[in-house]
């Protein structure tokens, strides 16, 4: 193997361990439900989207009033998720998110598994929304894009840790190809936008059970 050789897969990795250490873990229930909140979680969006902006600019964003954002801004920055970027006074001061997002993380506390539980709840409704407003939109944009964004759906046979190798594969060749491109403006080709890529992958039957029951009930199969 010459020195210009290098392994595709463990470049890959080494890029998803710098994002993944660039995010920061929440595993205490005391801040996991402080983000438990529509307007906090809108504006770490807006914020991770858009960068550095101030209360007013924020609310105009997400529609609400500067003084609800001005609230709820200085509330993130009490836990650390936001801080101010430097320059202007009072509600033009413009804020900035600390880390590029977030890891939620169960401890196998009761009280943080519950917060958990609810600020992804949260976060998964937004997602949802965000998806129910493009297929409700998608008529308006122009033909490359409908024919590019796609809805799949694959139902797998596979142990965890299968499946744990098979989501960490997943992130690696996203982050490893598009990873600049959310925090530098200038590295996004002409034409680029942002691009909502929802991944969910969980088990359709308890262990144990049969897993020829309906996969698209909702509920566990069951004997």
């Amino acid at each position: 193997m010459s020195l210009d050789d290098s392994d595709p897969r463990a470049e890959r990795k080494g890029q998803t361990a710098g994002y993944l250490s660039e995010m920061r873990d929440v595993s205490d229930a005391r801040t996991l439900r402080a983000l438990t909140h529509p307007v906090r979680i809108a504006l770490l969006e807006a914020l991770g989207l858009g960068g550095a902006m101030t209360a007013t600019e924020r609310g105009e964003q997400i529609g609400e009033s500067p003084t609800t954002c001005s609230f709820h801004l200085r509330q993130l920055a009490k836990y650390g998720f936001v801080e101010e970027a430097g320059g202007g006074k009072g509600r033009a001061r413009p804020w900035k998110m600390t880390s590029i997002g977030m890891n939620i993380r169960g401890t196998g506390d009761p009280e943080t598994e519950i917060a958990a539980a609810a600020l992804g709840r949260l976060v998964t409704d937004r997602q949802i929304g965000r998806y129910q407003a493009w297929t409700r939109s998608m008529a308006s944009y122009p033909q490359e894009w409908r024919r590019a964004a796609n809805t799949s759906e694959w139902v797998l046979f596979l142990t965890p840790d299968e499946l744990k190798q098979l989501n960490d594969e997943l992130a690696e060749v996203l982050v490893s190809r598009y990873r600049e491109r959310l925090t530098d403006p200038s590295a996004r080709p002409s034409g680029a936008l942002p691009v909502e890529y929802l991944l969910f992958s969980y088990p359709i039957a308890v262990p144990g059970a049969d897993p020829g029951g309906d996969p698209h009930s909702g509920e566990p199969p069951t004997s």
